[in-house]
C-alpha cells in the first residue's frame, strides 16, 4: 500500500505524527494511548499496514 494512503487512514482515525526518526515516524492514538512506528518507505506491506492498525483498534483499509 502507498505511504500516503495508509497515512491519510491513520489521520481520518484521529492518529497523529508524534515525531519523525531517522528511518520510522512515529505516530500515537490519543484513544488509547499506543504508539506505533509506521516505515519511512513509499510502499508498506499489507500485513504491517494490517497490523498497525490491530494494534491502533482501528479497522483496516481494505
Amino acid at each position: 500500500m502507498k505511504r500516503e494512503t495508509f497515512l491519510r487512514h491513520l489521520r481520518k482515525h484521529r492518529c497523529f505524527l508524534k515525531r519523525e526518526g531517522a528511518s520510522h515516524s512515529l505516530w500515537m492514538n490519543p484513544a488509547n494511548g499506543v504508539m506505533e512506528a509506521v516505515p519511512r518507505h513509499a510502499e508498506i506491506s499489507d500485513g504491517l499496514c494490517r497490523k498497525i492498525c490491530k494494534d491502533f483498534k482501528i479497522p483496516y483499509l481494505y
